[in-house]
């Protein structure tokens, strides 16, 4: 499939593809293409369906502080090895 930008550069998807996807995508650049990457109307359940029951139970919070906890030691081991 192939598509063009308009005048303001604005890129056109196909409705079946909009339908499939959804209407919101993150750009991500690379050195020799871009990427469209789909965002889910609930970006939280749908990394729950990714991973399967591996955060049943856990709220945004409590993912957040864990996330911030795992960065936290990783910068700290990193400065105590160099």
């Amino acid at each position: 499939m192939g598509t063009e930008t308009d005048e303001r550069g604005r890129l056109y998807l196909s409705k079946d593809i909009r339908d499939r996807y959804g209407e919101r995508f993150h750009v991500v650049e690379y050195s020799d293409h871009v990427e469209l990457i789909p965002i889910d109307d609930d970006p939280l359940q749908g990394l729950r369906d990714a991973v399967g029951d591996a955060l049943e139970g856990k709220s945004i919070e409590e993912l957040r502080d864990e996330a911030r906890e795992l960065a936290r030691r990783e910068a700290e081991d990193g400065v105590r090895r160099d």
